[in-house]
């Protein structure tokens, strides 16, 4: 392909944004013009439609957010849409964010998608970083969604590559290792990078090669403890000053009001914590002034105290400094446990992401691991994932290995023997008089790094000597303890690869290769009958993390 330039987009739960390069001077170039909002690099993940949920009114923070006027005092808009990437992912039903019943989650994608305003023209090679759970299914709704949304001609473009958002962000704190002391990571050390988004923090523990290639050493950890849960502290808080009742009413009539008044707390206080009580000044957060409407959600005796105070409530350094603390103690675990499970000595932690811009984060880090560790917050750590995907683009041979997050394997039946399992987990067959077993052929064991292309490989036969077919069911488990037994306790069928099997006089002397290939985003199952050289396979979704 003639690829002159590169565009990276971070399409993300609650925040995206994009980058782009060209590649005969590639310097990454991170978007910084957004309709209004907090913040330059990123904008919300939001839309506002019309009441036949058709055509996009507002996107990005306009969408979200919106302050009480004389205009819209009493008028109740349509509540904006958001969340809506968690439909990618691999969630139960009642766990997806609702969406009305007019709009799918593929439109809403695609229109946010088209409100980017990305021209796209021939020589592009479009960069989309998604979570390391995304499987097939997820990868092929956003090519969908791309089209839709007129940002490729075709649903099946080979101009769209996709990378993970830990492998993004660990080649984008690679190349910012220029900007330190060249000593401080050396060539086959390793680094941490803490990646502390606004829902979620995701870590990985890399190794720096030679030629400015990566290797995966961990797995990868993470939890649920992103900025946006610190905003939560903060509705909790209001709601013990003001009932619960109050601020699910709020939530409910009047949420851009809510995400006002929120955006108004990170701007005065949230943004300049520093967890240093030097200086520190008690404020005072005016309801009436920032979210008047709520007023009207509160009980009388609750008012009655308010207006004693003229609607203020006074944060002191104590209350602000308890919002942080849930959410960054457990980043430290986090931490913690990233660092032990490694067997190589950390040479650097990378904190990146929106929530890795706050002083009390980082001075908490810094306090924990600092002695033992340089704990380094480069430049854009907001735009890592989008400026890592853009380098991805231009240099698509970065990563080397990966880390397996599942032992892979493949089952079959085998003649049962005294000694061998016979619980409930255990599939047995009767075969005439036979009795027969399921057992587990491991071919790559959780934990294991594994090479881009790296193939594992097994002879088979087939089992009975009129056989035509053949079957390779393909099973994965988290658990380092499994038998050589199929468990079905703790064994998940990823897919199976059915193969037709000819020349039937041979009976049981057909001997087929069976492997497993790990590529950069998949896995693909392979069978070579070796009497007469064909070859069948198949793609999975090598979940990585």
């Amino acid at each position: 392909m003639d690829i002159r330039a590169v565009v990276a987009i971070d399409f993300g739960t609650t925040f995206s944004g994009f980058a782009y390069s060209n590649r005969t001077s590639p310097e990454i170039i991170t978007n910084d013009v957004w309709p209004q909002q907090i913040g330059v690099l990123k904008t919300n993940t939001v839309l506002q439609y019309d009441s036949n949920y058709q055509n996009v009114i507002k996107w990005g923070n306009p969408a979200l957010a919106q302050r009480q006027s004389r205009k819209n005092k009493g008028l109740s808009l349509s509540k904006p849409v958001e969340l809506f990437k968690l439909h990618l992912g691999d969630l139960s039903q009642n766990e997806k964010p609702p969406l009305p019943d007019q709009l799918s989650y593929e439109k809403a994608i695609s229109d946010y998608l088209r409100e980017l305003g990305i021209i796209f023209f021939e020589h592009v090679l479009l960069v989309i970083s998604i979570p390391a759970e995304f499987d097939d299914r997820a990868k092929d709704t956003m090519r969908k969604c791309l089209y839709s949304a007129g940002l490729t001609d075709s649903k099946e473009s080979n101009k769209v590559e996709f990378t993970t958002e830990p492998e993004a962000a660990a080649i984008y704190c690679m190349r910012n290792l220029n900007e330190y002391d060249s000593g401080m990571v050396p060539i086959d050390a390793s680094f941490m990078v803490v990646d502390c988004g606004g829902g979620t923090v995701d870590l990985t523990t890399r190794k720096l090669l030679k030629h400015n290639k990566l290797s995966e050493i961990t797995e990868r950890t993470g939890d649920f403890c992103g900025g946006t849960y610190v905003d939560r502290e903060f509705l909790k808080f209001l709601s013990r000053k003001l009932s619960q009742t109050a601020i699910n009413l709020l939530r409910e009539n009047n949420y851009n009001q809510m995400q006002y008044m929120i955006q108004q707390f990170c701007l005065k206080l949230k943004f300049h914590f520093t967890g240093d009580p030097a200086g520190f000044e008690p404020f005072e957060f005016d309801i009436e002034e920032l979210c008047p409407v709520l007023k009207q959600y509160c009980k009388d005796d609750v008012k009655e105290k308010m207006e004693e105070n003229d609607w203020i409530i006074d944060i002191n350094f104590e209350d602000l400094k308890s919002l942080f603390d849930p959410a960054i103690g457990k980043i430290i675990r986090l931490i913690r446990g990233q660092l032990s499970s490694s067997e190589d000595k950390c040479s650097a932690i990378f904190l990146v992401g929106g929530f890795s811009e706050s002083k009390y984060l980082q001075m908490r880090v810094k306090e924990e691991f600092g002695k033992l560790v340089p704990i380094i917050v480069p430049r854009q750590p907001i735009a890592a994932i989008v400026r890592g995907a853009c380098d991805y683009g231009l240099k698509m041979s970065t990563i080397v290995d990966r880390t397996l997050k599942y032992t892979y394997g493949m089952v079959r039946y085998k003649d049962w023997r005294v000694g061998y399992p016979t619980g409930r987990n255990y599939k047995i067959k009767k075969e005439g008089d036979v009795d027969r077993i399921k057992v587990f052929d491991r071919f790559a064991t959780r934990g294991t790094r594994v090479e881009v292309d790296q193939e594992f490989s097994k002879i088979y036969i087939p089992h009975r000597p009129g056989q035509t077919t053949m079957s390779f069911p393909i099973y994965t488990t988290t658990n380092l303890n499994v038998t050589k037994f199929y468990d079905r306790s703790c064994m998940k069928l990823l897919g199976e690869l059915l193969i037709d099997l000819p020349d039937v006089h041979l009976g049981r002397s057909r001997e087929v290769e069976f492997s497993l290939i790990f590529g950069k985003m998949e896995i693909v199952a392979k069978a070579k009958n070796l009497q007469n050289g064909r070859i069948y396979n198949t793609k999975f979704e090598l979940e990585l993390h």
